[in-house]
């Protein structure tokens, strides 16, 4: 509860934090905006969201889009109306057209984004601001409530009990239950007033009476919806005590904000274990109520380490005796209170715990084992779950049984892990979890039945956990005993290709139908996918990144289950708006979804399991990590450890009900925070950072999974990253299966959100990383090369391999001739570096003739350049987030471009990436010029808009119609004419070609010591660019020199990258008089364009044709 007055105007400190997140690599592009110390009143007030297209602004979270911006009403607040799509967003509120001053989830200033989501078939919505209390919300998620009655007049509404006036608006920002709204305005004198809801308001319940006893006294409405009842008393709101702002963090200390407390000030402590705390006019009542002290000099050193963001918070002692009986107090609700002098209530929250609860068993329960356990064939079970009153399990024969056993667990008061050994019987028996606990979601004491956080197997749909053993010969797929990874190349020479299961093989007609969509697929030896894997296997594709694989929510498992689109969607244009119809009709409930919404993190997904009940999910998962691996291949997870589906007492919700509060991140107030774009997790708390590296090394050491690939890696500490590297590291071949020392480990490093900046830890960021050997995804050289950022307004932004100033397209958004070269040189610049490896300290001379590090070269406002070593960067010019790059190209190139100069442009920009001395990763299917038909966030678009094409007579995927509306509508008068654009659409001849000099790029990279040089120290004393800031520098070619004395076969390596439309010379001084021809793999190659590429030694002048990479070598 907050109150929302009429007198006074609501000012708060504010935070940094990013505008817009998503699941993706786009957050590597957003810049994090300043927030305003002090909010002065708002000029505009704009709905910023992930729908602002919708609206009809040029892109999303538009905070200066005309259409975002809402009107201001009559009675002082503000609203906007507008019609969306069915499906999930999130919006907050963006003050005078910028982010300078922005609101979000509980009117925190610089806060969460709001969660919102619009049932099938769309609905109106309407979006209402207050200025006073800085709360916005919509009337799908809130059912507004207005104070009606025999005063409204007196507050500036047009008439008495006026339905349509928000002027006595009840406000609830920190979600309660419990909206109140406070005003000086009324005269003296008895009213009555009734509750009404909606937007009009409709009157409801019976009128109540009050009395005003002076002209401007102090009047709070208060409406409980629980009790769905108006109350009106005199002086301010009753605090209340759902907050938690107060933090918990040793036995014997709280932190809480005592600012503006004045002195003489006294406090206590309440704890309730069944919850009922209120607060009162002289404290809090409901409970135990203890004494503390406040300490003048604040949190002890050690503490404001451990959290840096609470460290200028003020300190109160618990007494020695009641901090000894901490283990019992935080069990239920907990909150403290400060009394003024005159001992009356002036200020209360309730209390966050998870420090507390780390202080009191971190040390000792982070050596326990978690989870299903077999010794000598009993089971037992073993659950973390230091605040429950009482925890019991429910055993059940089968997933379908409607009856259970219900054995209870015991509590270890020194780990605060609670367990039960079982008897043999028990194995393969499904189970839940009873849990006893208070929450505040509920602010009372509620009995959870929950499945196993350390779940290794489970029912169909995630319903139950599974008892099982994974070293049980029933979960081994034949041969598994002597299958054994490839040998893991260092991660510099790393060439990966991302894959979702799904898209795999769901359009793969050799397959037999059940196989299709499936784990199943890669252990088929019919599958297109796998012999277009094994082929770049040959080439030098070292590894097969997985997108999510563990259990996820949002996706029916059983067959039966899923829906698909009924419509004759090959009949339909290739620019219509009706596959993308026929696609949402079905969307929530087919068996498409990228999977970043973890429910169970160290189970198999079942939804890729042919038969999801049971052990089968297990078994099948083994047989594709063993027939990739037998296709001398390497197994990556993409792994979501930064939230979880749900939080609170949601259906799809685990850890927060076991534990409430504890494994979720929560902001200031106590609200789960949303950075990742779901419930965030805290690994910062010794437990959840436990499970991650749990989770991680079960994958590893059972799945002989090679390595792990993290998104939003940032969002998470460094030392979770150190401590999943230090674990990874005692596995061993000989007694596990797997040389954990070469698992390979990276992940996306972006630095946003409410941990932006270390403020509460050492996040894992791009540039934390450097040192660690861990890597982070290069957002620097994707976007030089590709043009722009993957998250533009207009998406015809140009770069170096898609034309800029060489080939303009015409669009406005790329400036001027003068501001192109400009742009075209620095994003040169970007490319050049990101082929040392990213590194932060390599020095050249940039384009404009200036000498520099890596790190002094500018990408947005921070340095280009990040790494220690080249393994720390991995380079991509394409991830399954945001525009095929057949689809930006399709945006970017100029109109005339032919289909076969496209397919070489795409080469060069895979080229840039590949050639690198770091890893490289590309999308599964680029080099056959894959498109998802311009859908620029294809997660939940199904099948038709996702599936590979791995027969090029089935096209690529481009002109599959409109991509979705929910996250493309703004770009479709742009998309339509291309996509109804025969000439757009490449042939078998376009895609050979693409595939067949990705592949030579491959081979290269593999056979030529010199393109993975390893450290900084060789990469700076024989990588050059040796034209780059000189007047023999044109724009649109790059020219590399690497120097192979005393290393390879070859004295030098020079690979010139002609991204123009003509053929160009370059001359390097210091090269004539040598031999050099262009490299085996490629005058032995398929490609006849590159051929024509020669050398003069009597000037050392290269010539290279229009569109082409050409390597030179000297021997």
């Amino acid at each position: 509860m907050t109150s929302r007055s009429t007198s006074a105007r609501g000012r708060g400190r504010l935070t940094r934090r990013s505008a817009a997140v998503a699941l993706s690599l786009v957050a590597g592009t957003a810049a994090i905006p300043a927030i305003a110390a002090d909010t002065p009143q708002p000029t505009t007030v704009a709905v910023a969201s992930d729908f602002d297209n919708q609206l009809g602004c040029a892109g999303d979270w538009a905070a200066d889009c005309d259409q975002a911006q809402m009107a201001l009403r009559p009675d002082g607040t503000w609203a906007l109306t507008a019609r969306l799509a069915a499906g999930t967003y999130q919006y907050k509120a963006a003050l005078d057209r910028s982010w300078a001053v922005n609101y979000g989830q509980n009117a925190a200033p610089g806060g969460a984004n709001i969660p919102l989501t619009v049932p099938a078939g769309g609905a109106e919505v309407t979006f209402v601001y207050d200025p006073v209390t800085h709360w916005i919300t919509d009337t799908l998620s809130t059912t507004l409530v207005t104070a009606l009655g025999t005063f409204q007049s007196e507050l500036g509404c047009a008439t008495d009990g006026a339905a349509d006036c928000l002027a006595s608006w009840l406000t609830d920002p920190d979600g309660d239950g419990i909206a109140t709204f406070t005003t000086t305005k009324l005269p003296a004198g008895t009213y009555t007033a009734r509750p009404g809801l909606g937007l009009p308001a409709q009157p409801t319940g019976e009128p109540t009476s009050f009395t005003v006893a002076s002209d401007g006294a102090e009047t709070t409405f208060g409406y409980s919806t629980a009790s769905k009842r108006l109350s009106v008393y005199p002086g301010k709101p009753k605090p209340s005590l759902a907050p938690r702002s107060g933090y918990w963090l040793a036995p014997d200390l709280i932190a809480w904000d005592t600012t503006g407390h004045p002195a003489g000030t006294t406090y206590q402590l309440a704890t309730a274990p069944d919850g009922g705390l209120a607060a009162d006019g002289t404290g809090i009542s409901g409970g135990t109520t203890i004494p503390l002290q406040y300490d003048p000099k604040g949190l002890p050193q050690a503490l404001k380490a451990t959290y840096p963001h609470l460290a200028k918070l003020g300190a109160l002692r618990v007494p020695t005796a009641r901090a000894a009986e901490a283990r019992e107090l935080v069990k239920g609700q907990s909150a403290i209170a400060a009394l003024g002098p005159d001992g009356q209530l002036t200020d209360a929250t309730g209390l966050q715990t998870a420090g507390v609860l780390d202080a009191l068993y971190a040390d000792m329960a982070k050596r326990a084992t978690l989870g299903p356990v077999f010794h000598a064939d009993r089971p037992t079970l073993s659950l973390w779950a230091p605040t429950a009153q009482s925890v019991s399990v429910e055993l059940y024969d089968t997933p379908a049984s409607t009856t259970a056993r219900t054995v209870p667990l015991t509590l270890d008061r020194t780990t605060g892990v609670w367990s039960v050994r079982g008897e043999k019987s028990w194995k393969n028996l499904y189970y839940r979890y009873q849990v006893k606990v208070w929450t505040p979601a509920t602010q009372k004491t509620v009995t959870n039945t929950v499945t196993d956080p350390y779940s290794l197997s489970l029912s169909a749909n995630s319903t139950r956990s599974q008892i099982v053993d994974l070293a049980d010969r029933a979960t081994l797929p034949a041969g598994w005993d002597t299958s054994r990874s490839p040998k893991a190349l260092p991660l510099e020479k790393q060439q990966i290709q991302e894959i979702h299961i799904r898209d795999f093989s769901s359009a793969d007609t050799s397959l037999p139908t059940d196989r299709r969509g499936t784990y199943l697929a890669f252990a088929d030896s019919r599958s297109l996918g796998m012999k277009h894997l094994k082929d770049l296997k040959a080439a030098g594709v070292t590894t097969i990144q997985l997108l999510p694989a563990f259990d996820f929510a949002g996706t029916a498992e059983l067959r039966a289950d899923q829906a698909t689109p009924a419509c004759d969607m090959d009949a339909m244009a290739p620019d219509s708006s009706e596959q993308q119809a026929c696609v949402a009709t079905t969307q929530a409930r087919d068996a498409y979804n990228w999977g970043y919404n973890p429910f169970h993190f160290t189970v198999p997904e079942g939804a890729y399991a042919t038969a999801p009940d049971g052990t089968d999910r297990i078994v099948q998962f083994r047989q594709m990590v063993k027939a990739i691996h037998d296709a001398g291949l390497n197994v990556v997870m993409d792994v979501v450890y930064n939230h979880t589906a749900a939080a609170g007492q949601d259906a799809a919700s685990v850890l927060d009900k076991i534990v409430p509060g504890y494994y979720q991140r929560l902001d200031a107030t106590g609200t789960v925070t949303r950075d990742s774009c779901c419930a965030d997790t805290a690994p910062e708390n010794a437990m959840m950072n436990k499970l991650v590296v749990d989770s991680v090394t079960t994958w590893a050491k059972h799945y002989r999974i090679d390595g792990f690939r993290f998104d939003l890696m940032g969002l998470d500490p460094k030392q979770t990253m150190l401590d999943v590297k230090s674990s990874l590291a005692k596995l061993t071949p000989g007694r596990d299966g797997i040389n954990g020392k070469a698992s390979l480990l990276y992940g996306e490093g972006w630095d946003y959100g409410i941990v932006a900046n270390d403020a509460r830890f050492a996040q894992a960021t791009q540039k934390n990383m450097a040192g660690t050997g861990i890597g982070t995804f290069n957002d620097r050289l994707r976007d030089g090369a590709r043009g722009g950022g993957v998250s533009d307004a207009d998406p015809r932004r140009q770069g170096f391999a898609s034309g800029l100033y060489t080939a303009p397209n015409g669009a406005d958004v790329n400036g001027t001739p003068e501001q192109q070269k400009a742009r075209l040189l620095h994003d040169m610049d970007l490319v050049k570096i990101g082929l040392t490896g990213n590194l932060a300290r390599y020095t050249f001379t940039t384009s404009d003739g200036t000498r520099r590090t890596g790190a002094q070269i500018d990408y947005n406002g921070q340095p280009a350049g990040y790494t220690a070593t080249p393994a720390e960067a991995v380079n991509y010019v394409e991830a399954h987030d945001n525009l095929a790059l057949f689809d930006a190209l399709a945006y970017k190139l100029a109109p005339d471009t032919t289909p076969a100069n496209r397919a070489r442009l795409q080469a060069l920009a895979l080229a840039t990436s590949t050639l690198s001395q770091s890893p490289s990763m590309a999308q599964g299917g680029t080099d056959l010029l894959r498109s998802k038909s311009l859908d620029h966030n294809s997660y939940d678009s199904g099948d038709w808009f996702n599936s590979i094409q791995w027969d090029c007579r089935n096209g690529n995927g481009f002109g599959r119609g409109l991509p979705l509306a929910e996250s493309n509508s703004a770009q479709w008068p742009l998309a339509g004419p291309l996509l109804a654009d025969p000439e757009l659409r490449p042939g078998c001849a376009e895609t050979g070609a693409t595939t067949a000099q990705f592949q030579q790029y491959l081979k290269i990279k593999q056979s030529t010591p010199l393109f993975s040089l390893g450290t900084a120290h060789a990469i700076q004393q024989r990588l050059t660019f040796p034209l780059s800031g000189t007047t023999g520098e044109k724009p649109g070619v790059i020219t590399q020199h690497l120097d192979g004395h005393g290393l390879d076969t070859y004295k030098s390596v020079t690979v010139v990258y002609n991204a123009t439309p003509n053929a160009q010379t370059q001359t390097v001084k210091n090269l004539a008089g040598t031999r050099q021809s262009l490299h085996p793999v490629q005058s032995g190659g398929s490609d006849p364009v590159v051929k024509q590429a020669a050398f003069d030694p009597a000037t050392g002048t290269f010539t290279v044709p229009a569109h082409t990479v050409a390597v030179f070598i000297q021997k």
